[in-house]
């Protein structure tokens, strides 16, 4: 992680943040302030990976520690991985199989009210006047 992933945009609207903030006479002290802040959280993290490498027995990394990740890398092997999504994978393909149902049907529904709103549409006639019929009043 570093400056390569900033692009110029972003840290000029960084540096001008940073000058309304602290404003120009505390920015540079803010800046090293931050630096040694990260420096000395790199370092804690390093120290913690290596203690915890050496107290498990395995090479760890940082982007090791997150759960997932560790256990997948360290405590599961791939058949065990496998054998504890395979009652699940069924349900997963039921799943993935109705959800694109579904994306079809809607698709399918989409382009038909497309092709119906496209086509002109006459209006509804009339109906014919009513010839021979009586209306009753009920005051008569």
């Amino acid at each position: 992680m570093g400056l390569e992933n900033i692009g110029g945009w972003e840290l000029i609207v960084i540096i001008l943040v940073g000058l309304f903030i602290f404003g120009p006479d505390k920015l540079p002290k803010a800046i090293s302030d931050g630096v040694r802040m990260l420096r000395q959280l790199r370092q804690m993290a390093r120290n913690a990976t290596g203690d915890l490498s050496r107290e498990l027995g395995t090479d760890i990394q940082l982007e090791d520690l997150h759960p997932k990740t560790f256990l997948r890398k360290h405590v599961l092997s791939e058949d065990d991985e496998a054998a504890l999504r395979r009652p699940f994978q069924g349900i997963y393909d039921d799943l993935r199989g109705t959800a694109d149902d579904v994306k079809s049907d809607l698709s399918a529904t989409a382009s038909a009210l497309d092709v119906h709103q496209a086509t002109p549409t006459s209006p509804v006639p009339a109906p014919p006047p009513a010839v021979g019929r009586h209306t009753y009043d009920d005051a008569t």
